[in-house]
């Protein structure tokens, strides 16, 4: 019998797999498909503090390998996420719940986080610091070590619950950043997010996002998530969460042994809703068959 259980700062998952913020909406429409209680956990669509249409259409385009996204951080706002959003999730899912939080300035992520902080019903804070910082020219925080190690101080003043800093791997060097993360105090990472990227229509001769350029996901980013953790791994004493590319049971123990505690499925979901799902349900045979008893033995084995 194996043990897929793991604990990311003292919160219990029984497995490792969590459905990436932005690829499972708030969780409870999934529920409609299958029992999401199945799932390690659960990181909710990316919340800040008002509501947000989000950019223009055309903000999808497909890839070989993966997708596109400019989605724009839609979202209807803290409000009434923490009102409505939070509970109907809570209905229909009993185990922990990771709230991603956005902003746009260092005081909407101290606000947004403080709140959601306060949530019974949230046990894990994941701060999304590649919003663009508009008081610095539309830079993303988390492209600079000032700014990524000023947006952790900030949460974690006004925060008890762990803090997981989401990292862009848009960067020369990520290894210094999610090192200026946890000197700032924040207790994990969670990497990578989406790379920069973009298509154009050959018909048209123009870009097919309305935004010409957004986010590249899927199994195609894997090698560079994975490496991007094996060095992180190598620099920091906080929990990983390994994001990027991941779609089988397998990836999921490539990536715990280059570093990760956890992981998060991401664009997997948009082309199967059932693949978290079918992940959780495949680790066990995987796990038998590279002779692991329990996943918290291989995290960083490779190293």
């Amino acid at each position: 019998m194996v043990n897929t259980k793991v604990s990311l700062c003292g919160v219990e998952l029984k497995n490792p797999v969590i459905p990436a913020s932005g690829t499972f909406g708030f969780g409870y429409e999934f529920a409609e498909l299958y029992d999401i209680n199945v799932l390690g956990s659960i990181s909710f669509k990316g919340t800040t503090e008002e509501e947000r249409f989000g950019n223009p259409t055309p903000r999808i385009a497909e890839c070989p390998q993966g997708m596109l996204n400019s989605v724009g951080l839609q979202n209807p706002g803290i409000d009434k996420v923490i009102a409505e959003e939070l509970p109907k999730l809570r209905q229909c899912f009993n185990g922990p719940i990771v709230a991603n939080v956005g902003g746009f300035s260092v005081g909407e992520f101290e606000r947004s986080a403080a709140r959601m902080d306060a949530e019974e019903q949230v046990e894990i804070l994941e701060i999304n610091i590649s919003c663009p910082n508009l008081h610095g020219g539309g830079q993303n925080f988390g492209t600079s070590v000032e700014g990524a190690a000023e947006v952790t101080r900030a949460v974690k003043a006004v925060t008890k619950k762990p803090v997981f800093i989401k990292l862009t791997p848009n960067v020369t060097d990520i290894v210094s950043i999610a090192k200026a993360c946890e000197d700032a105090g924040a207790d994990g990472i969670s990497m990578i997010n989406t790379l920069f990227g973009m298509r154009i229509d050959l018909r048209r001769r123009k870009p097919i996002l309305a935004q010409k350029m957004g986010g590249y996901s899927g199994p195609s980013i894997f090698p560079v998530a994975l490496r991007m953790v094996y060095q992180v791994y190598d620099a920091v004493k906080i929990p990983i969460i390994g994001i990027g590319g991941i779609s089988t049971a397998e990836d999921v123990i490539e990536m715990m042994l280059a570093g990760a505690t956890a992981v998060e499925v991401g664009a997997a979901n948009c082309v199967d809703p059932f693949a978290s799902k079918k992940i959780v349900e495949g680790l066990p045979a995987a796990m038998e068959k590279y002779g692991i008893a329990s996943l918290t033995d291989i995290i960083g084995a490779a190293h």
